[in-house]
Formats: structure tokens, C-alpha cells, sequence
């Protein structure tokens, strides 16, 4: 009957059910984010050096001219090792064997030629229309390297969704084992925790991040093991707090009585209780999580090039904001922040459903 009242009140909550839809939404284009993408290269970074910087909406022909040397390789979960050159064209002439074409951008009238030898199993101008010369459209535009910059974007949704799962995951791992185990004790076990977490307190969250980082190394897994690491105090602190409360109960005392192990009470009896605060210190913690992650990719000790993140898109083109091309850094950063507005009220509406302070 509980968990129904609380889902009635939840389903009421227009806002918690918008938050909800948005989050889940932007988990399942992370998840299927290639066959999503325009561009299904690994790390969307089919790079058109030419065509950088294009505004929204942008249109041109691409001739596409394929590399024996290079070996093509097909994944779903990590995209795509292109086989091929992608040349974006402006102007295309055509002969009887051989064709030439003008690059995009070339403001002289120089024009390159290329046999239809060159092109797989087609020596025709219209195998070649069809197969090797295709139109490319840029919803968002492209980026300072010519990249599609809806494709970066829906890539880089992985990372932000990637960290906040991991790194939460990490501080309840830590802070539930450490937090229950102080409040449960207490004493010399208790003091001795404290200790330690105030420790950590005590320190800058970023400037820790930044230290663990440096010592792990920059790349992927290192991010999300180091902004995990710096979360768990918070969650101790509340399972402390709440274990030091729950187990003067009687219930909790009656076990004790009846000889029930502490590892039976404190996980069947104590910790079952703890879930409805610990949803909400998530929530919040998860849009922590994606903030730090994106602070430091913009300070470039997050994730490394050629994998896109929204923090490091908004590095990249920053300096944009004076040159008349300001949506390069807003795009991520308006994605930043919905996905982090969206964590801040799930959280808030989850409080108030499961009124955790009762």
C-alpha cells in the first residue's frame, strides 16, 4: 500500500514524471547512440577540415573515395573504422574514364582528378553517382574540425550517463559499507570513520578529483573512479546518521535479544529502510557527478580527444561565444544543463513522494 501511495503521488508530479521521461530518454540515445548518429564513425570524428565551423542546417555533396590499405570494421556498440576518404566537393566534372573534382572551400579554380579505376567495381558515371557521391546534411552544423556536431553531441551523451552510473555507484558501494558500520557500532569504529571522512571533508572536492585523476592517469575509467571516490562522504554521513536512529528501535533491540547476527540486522532489518534517502541522495549526486566530469574535461584532465564529451566540446569552442558562432558552446552546455536540471528535480520531487524525513 505504501509503495502504491508513493507512486500515485509520483504519477501526480508532473515535473518528476517529465524529469523522469527526459532522463530515461537520453539514457536510451546513449545506449543506441551510433545507429542515432548521422555520423557512425568511432568517436563521431569523421573530420571535414574543409567544411568546419558550418552553421545549422548545412548541405554539401561528399565524394567518397575508397582506401585499400585500411580495413573496415562494423560495430554497434563502438562504431565504425571508416574504409574510406571523405572529400566534401563544391563542383564536379566528369569524363569519359576519369573525373574532376573542386574542394569545398577552394576559391581557386584548381581542379583534382581521379580515375574510375580507383572506385570499387564501378567504371560507370552513374554506379559512381549512386554509390561514391552522396549529399550530406548537418542539422546542428559542424564543429571547429568539420565534425557533425549533432552526432558529437549524441555521442557524448554516453560519457555524462556513464559517469553519474558509475560514480554513484561507486559512493553508495563505499559510503552505505563505511556509514553502517560507524553508526551501527560506534565507539572506537566510529570515531576512527569520522575521522576519515572528515578528512576527505576537508578537502576541495574538485581540487581531490584533480589529484586522484593525476594519479590515475587521464582517460575513461579514471574520471569515473576518481569523482566516485570523492562522493562517498556525503552517503556516509546519512547512512550513519539514520543507522544511529533506526537501531534504537525496538525492533532492531528485539533481534539483538533474539540473537540475530549483526550482519542479518543491519541488511535485512536496517539497510531495506535506508532506500527511500539514499534515491534522493543519488539523484543528487548524479547531476554532481555530471557537473564535475564536465568541469574537468573542460580543464582537460577529463576524457581525452577523439572521444566526444559535452565538457570538452564547450573547451573546444568556447572562444566561439565572440565570434558570432555562439551555439558551437551553447548546444553542450544547454545539454549539461537539462540533464543536470532534470537529476536536481527528479531528486526534489522524490523527496517530497517519499518524504524521507518521516
Amino acid at each position: 500500500m505504501e509503495f502504491r501511495s508513493a507512486f500515485n503521488r509520483f504519477k501526480s508530479d508532473k515535473w518528476a514524471v517529465g524529469s523522469f521521461l527526459f532522463i530515461l530518454g537520453i539514457t536510451l540515445i546513449a545506449i543506441f547512440a551510433y545507429p542515432l548518429s548521422p555520423d557512425k564513425t568511432a568517436y563521431a570524428n569523421q573530420m571535414h577540415l574543409s567544411i568546419h565551423s558550418q552553421p545549422p542546417g548545412f548541405t554539401c555533396q561528399v565524394l567518397i573515395i575508397p582506401q585499400k590499405e585500411r580495413q573496415e570494421r562494423r560495430s554497434f556498440f563502438f562504431g565504425n573504422l571508416n574504409s574510406a576518404e571523405e572529400i566534401p566537393i563544391q563542383n564536379i566534372r566528369w569524363f569519359d574514364d576519369s573525373l574532376e573534382y573542386k574542394r569545398f572551400g577552394n576559391a581557386t579554380n584548381y581542379y583534382e582528378k581521379i580515375y574510375f579505376s580507383t572506385f570499387q567495381n564501378s567504371t560507370k558515371r552513374e554506379q559512381i553517382e549512386k554509390t561514391y557521391l552522396v549529399s550530406k546534411y548537418f542539422l546542428l552544423g559542424t564543429d571547429k574540425y568539420g565534425r557533425d556536431l549533432l552526432s558529437r553531441l549524441i555521442i557524448g551523451s554516453r560519457i555524462s550517463i556513464s559517469i553519474g552510473f558509475i560514480a554513484v555507484f561507486i559512493s553508495l558501494l563505499i559510503g552505505v559499507f563505511f556509514g553502517a558500520i560507524a553508526g551501527y557500532f560506534g565507539g572506537w569504529t566510529d570515531r576512527l570513520i569520522m575521522w576519515i571522512i572528515n578528512v576527505v571533508w576537508s578537502i576541495p572536492t574538485l581540487l581531490m578529483v584533480i589529484g586522484i585523476t593525476l594519479a590515475l592517469g587521464r582517460g575513461f575509467w579514471q574520471i569515473f573512479v576518481a569523482v566516485g571516490l570523492t562522493m562517498w562522504v556525503d552517503v556516509a554521513r546519512l547512512v550513519r546518521g539514520q543507522v544511529k536512529s533506526i537501531k534504537e528501535q525496538l525492533f532492531i533491540q528485539a533481534g539483538s535479544v533474539l540473537g540475530f547476527s549483526h550482519k542479518r540486522i543491519l541488511t535485512n532489518h536496517i539497510l531495506p529502510i535506508l532506500v527511500a534517502p539514499l534515491l534522493v541522495i543519488s539523484a543528487s549526486n548524479f547531476a554532481s557527478a555530471i557537473l564535475m566530469e564536465s568541469g574537468l574535461s573542460f580543464l582537460g584532465i577529463g576524457t581525452q580527444p577523439p572521444m566526444p564529451s559535452w565538457g570538452g566540446m564547450i573547451k573546444d569552442h568556447f572562444r566561439y561565444l565572440l565570434l558570432g558562432k555562439a551555439y558551437l558552446a551553447l548546444l553542450p552546455g544547454l545539454a549539461i544543463m537539462s540533464l543536470v536540471l532534470a537529476f536536481m528535480m527528479l531528486g526534489n520531487s522524490l523527496r517530497d513522494v517519499l518524504d524521507v524525513q518521516r
